[in-house]
C-alpha cells in the first residue's frame, strides 16, 4: 500500500470540492492506469476526500450571509438571490449535480446558505461524487482492457 499516493489523492481531491480551481480526475485516472493501487480502495479515497471537501463548502455556506453586506463580498445581492431562487425551485436532488465541474461547489456552498440538513446534503453529494468516479474507474478500466 502506498500511503503518500492515498494521502495525495485524499488531499487532491479534497481541495478539488472546494472553490479552489483544482480537478481530481487526473489524479484518480492516473492511479488507475498505474496499476498499483487497487481501484476500489482509489475510488473510496477519492470520494471520501471529495465528500469532506464538500462538506467544508457546506460550513462555509452556513456562515456566509453575516458577510453578505461587506464590500469584499464575492457575491452581489442579486446573484446570491437568483441562485438560492433556482435551488429553492429545482430542490435538493441538484446536489446530485456537484460533482459537475464549475457548477457543483457553488451548489454545495448554496446548500449551506439555505441551511440544507447535513444528512441529506452528505448522501447526496456522497451519491454524486461516489457515482462520478466509479464511472471514471469504469471507463479506464474497460480502456486499459
Amino acid at each position: 500500500m502506498d500511503v503518500a499516493a492515498y494521502a495525495s489523492l485524499f488531499l487532491i481531491a479534497f481541495a478539488a470540492a472546494t472553490i479552489l480551481p483544482l480537478q481530481s480526475e487526473l489524479v484518480v485516472l492516473g492511479l488507475l492506469v498505474a496499476g498499483q493501487q487497487p481501484w476500489p480502495i482509489i475510488v473510496a479515497v477519492a470520494s471520501v476526500g471529495n465528500v469532506l471537501g464538500s462538506i467544508v463548502n457546506w460550513i462555509l455556506g452556513r456562515s456566509l450571509l453575516r458577510f453578505q453586506d461587506k464590500r469584499w463580498f464575492p457575491a452581489s445581492r442579486d446573484s446570491l438571490l437568483r441562485a438560492e431562487n433556482w435551488y429553492r425551485r429545482f430542490g435538493r436532488g441538484t446536489l446530485l449535480l456537484s460533482w459537475v465541474p464549475i457548477v457543483g461547489d457553488p451548489l454545495t456552498i448554496i446548500a449551506g446558505v439555505l441551511r440544507e440538513p447535513l444528512w441529506s446534503f452528505t448522501l447526496l453529494v456522497t451519491l454524486a461524487k461516489t457515482g462520478r468516479y466509479l464511472a471514471l474507474a469504469a471507463v479506464a478500466l474497460k480502456w486499459m482492457a
